[in-house]
């Protein structure tokens, strides 16, 4: 009877959290909400450590914004392939998502989006031109 009570007890603790949470997102109102594509991303690409983050901007004008951290510009970013991760990588990142391999005027990136995301960033990170 008192596991009962106990879980009664929790859970409606836990009803009361979430629902004070979507009132708070409620008044916020939709200009709160995050601007840019949900993603992860590795400068320079094939170094380094996978940093969360939104790719924000259109075509020409490209910026990767980290969650801690400085933007970094990515001028003149081309799409140079796109790839699933592999066993190590889907260890950090999600499984389900999609590698973007970038060369911009700064050096590489590698940007990781989910699979719903990826023409959005294709449109915003146009495809590099084949080599002749």
């Amino acid at each position: 009877m008192i596991e009962f009570a106990f879980f009664a007890i929790v859970a409606g603790g836990a009803g009361w959290l979430l629902r004070r949470k979507h009132l708070q997102r409620v008044a916020a109102g939709p200009d709160a909400a995050p601007v840019g594509i949900p993603g992860m991303a590795r400068l320079p690409a094939g170094r380094g450590r996978w940093r969360m983050g939104r790719v924000c901007g259109g075509p020409g004008a490209v910026r990767w914004v980290p969650e801690r951290g400085e933007p970094v510009a990515l001028d003149g970013a081309r799409a140079t392939g796109v790839r699933t991760p592999s066993v190590r990588e889907a260890m950090v990142i999600n499984p389900g998502s999609r590698i973007v391999s970038c060369v911009f005027a700064g050096g590489s990136a590698d940007i990781a989006v989910m699979a719903l995301d990826l023409a959005e960033l294709r449109a915003c990170v146009p495809q590099a031109p084949e080599p002749d």
